[in-house]
């Protein structure tokens, strides 16, 4: 039995279908929401995106969740999908944003046996710049709460912990490079470096980020805008690297190939100093990096965390944990005076998206999206 409550708002009181069953619990649910669509293929956020204010919200299936996002992460890769890189049949217009954390207002009859409305989820699923988002259980985590920080984890934290377990590039007393390393993933990378009891040396781009990696434990950042990384790694470590954790691309991609040590390992999981260029590439020393490796029987190894699905559940779980314990920092970057304000609401993703691609972030970002006055969750 389906009650109006109001003409902006619904209430559910009791469905039950031969197929699933949905539990609202009386949540008023608006019959409308927002979400950002790519509607035209490009690189540039602002032309590919549009902000729809009226789309009808979602219902979830037998085995789904619809969950009422309270934050969504924004990440590097969110124009790649913008501009139809990952799937080059993709017609527009289809929707955008990775991974959102919000609360469980609604539920299929096969997900409530693992979840109840009013829990707290992270999940990592394409379409999350909504208000609104089914979410299939089985690639939903569950959360203590939904807190900006716990959305730090499904692709930034899953990436560095996942990426660095399976390629298998940390060892005691190894000396690793991680670049970008006061971002979203870099954080991550720093602190697993440290805690498998390695040498961690980070890129980044102001003092203000070296201080922050230091309170990571980063033995020695590099802030490149006042001292020349390659100069640096040349002069105090001599004997090369042995793991660089590389997602910038472009020059810094080959200065950390010099850098490496004899059997060294270089792992690629992004380059986002090309995301914005209309092939999404930097130009790099291509022609010589076989026999740069060969010379040193060194290793470029690519991560994308697509393939490593099987893994990603359980090391959702041990990243929650370690997250809500404190044995793990997971730094959120909500936007403030150098971004024009705190990033609330779905319109200033399109600012967020800026912010992060001049450099001036700190952790993830993120952006609120505030609950609606006559909401009860």
């Amino acid at each position: 039995m389906l009650r109006l409550a109001s003409a902006r708002a619904r209430t559910i009181v009791d469905m039950s279908y031969a197929r699933h069953f949905l539990d609202f619990q009386g949540s008023a649910i608006p019959r409308a929401m927002q979400k950002l669509v790519v509607t035209r293929l490009s690189p540039d956020f602002r032309e590919a995106v549009t902000l729809l204010r009226d789309c009808p919200v979602p219902l979830p299936g037998d085995g789904d969740l619809l969950v009422r996002n309270r934050f969504v992460g924004v990440n590097a890769s969110d124009i790649n999908h913008s501009a139809g890189r990952y799937d080059p049949s993709a017609k527009t217009p289809f929707d955008a944003g990775f991974e959102g954390v919000g609360k469980v207002v609604a539920l299929g009859l096969s997900a409530s046996a693992q979840y109840t409305v009013g829990q707290a989820v992270a999940y990592m699923a394409p379409g999350a710049f909504a208000e609104y988002m089914v979410v299939p259980a089985s690639v939903a985590t569950p959360v203590p709460t939904a807190a900006p920080e716990y959305l730090t984890l499904p692709l930034s934290g899953a990436t560095a912990y996942i990426s660095l377990r399976e390629l298998r590039g940390l060892q005691e007393g190894k000396t690793v490079l991680v670049t970008a390393a006061a971002g979203g993933t870099g954080q991550f990378a720093v602190q697993l470096a440290k805690k498998a009891k390695c040498h961690v040396i980070g890129t980044c781009s102001s003092d203000a980020k070296a201080a922050f990696l230091r309170s990571l434990g980063c033995d020695r950042p590099i802030n490149y805008h006042s001292e020349p990384v390659g100069a640096v790694l040349a002069q105090e470590y001599p004997g090369g690297v042995d793991v660089v954790y590389e997602s910038v691309g472009g020059a810094m991609f080959d200065m950390a190939v010099k850098a490496l040590a004899v059997k060294g390992r270089l792992i690629v999981i992004g380059l986002i100093s090309g995301y914005q260029t209309p092939t999404g590439l930097a130009p790099v020393e291509a022609k010589t990096l076989p026999v740069r490796l060969l010379k040193k029987s060194a290793s470029v190894r690519g991560f994308f965390l697509n393939h490593y699905l099987p893994e990603y559940r359980a090391s959702m779980e041990r990243l929650v944990g370690m997250c809500a314990s404190g044995d793990l920092v997971c730094q959120v970057d909500r936007g403030g005076p150098t971004s024009g304000g705190r990033f609330l609401g779905l319109e200033s993703v399109f600012r967020a998206v800026d912010y992060m691609y001049t450099g001036k972030n700190t952790g993830k970002v993120v952006v609120e999206l505030p609950p609606s006055v006559d909401s009860k969750l």
